[in-house]
């Protein structure tokens, strides 16, 4: 598979991380690094061909959510310090990750897919975010996009 510009990068900190004795950086790096080769043996066997950058993109973007609700059960937990070393862990994976599109970027591009598609009602909801994901896949919460796309479409 074909190295990217992304993949690089994170290679790149992972070696800085390392020389420059961060521990919990390097952790956090490799870890990344490992889910990444995770994502490229399970899409050996698969038939689509993914741009190389979509593939670090998405796997990034699970790895955030994963740390954002970590983060949520442990402080409701009581457990600072594992919200702690999850916040940290996703300073690191957020540093890769391109600028997300925010509320009013997100309602535009909805917009705009309620145009393309002609989505009139919640059942044209599939078509609707179908188009925002092909479009604005790897710089879209689809999160916030299908609660917006529900709220646009009722």
């Amino acid at each position: 598979m074909p190295e990217t510009k992304l993949r690089d990068d994170i290679k790149a900190a992972t070696t800085a991380a390392m020389k420059a004795g961060d521990k919990d950086r390097t952790a956090a790096l490799r870890l990344i690094g490992a889910k990444i080769k995770d994502r490229d043996i399970e899409l050996r066997t698969s038939s689509k061909e993914v741009p190389d950058d979509d593939v670090v993109i998405d796997v990034l973007q699970k790895m955030a959510k994963q740390r954002r609700e970590s983060i949520t059960m442990f402080v409701d937990g009581g457990r600072e310090e594992l919200a702690d070393k999850e916040r940290g862990e996703l300073a690191v994976i957020e540093e890769f990750l391109p600028q997300m599109l925010d509320e009013t970027q997100t309602r535009a591009a909805i917009e705009q897919a309620k145009v393309t598609t002609g989505a009139e009602s919640v059942k044209d909801m599939g078509k609707v975010m179908a188009e925002l994901k092909a479009k604005h896949g790897a710089v879209l919460d689809m999160g916030l996009a299908s609660k917006l796309v529900k709220e646009s479409l009722s």
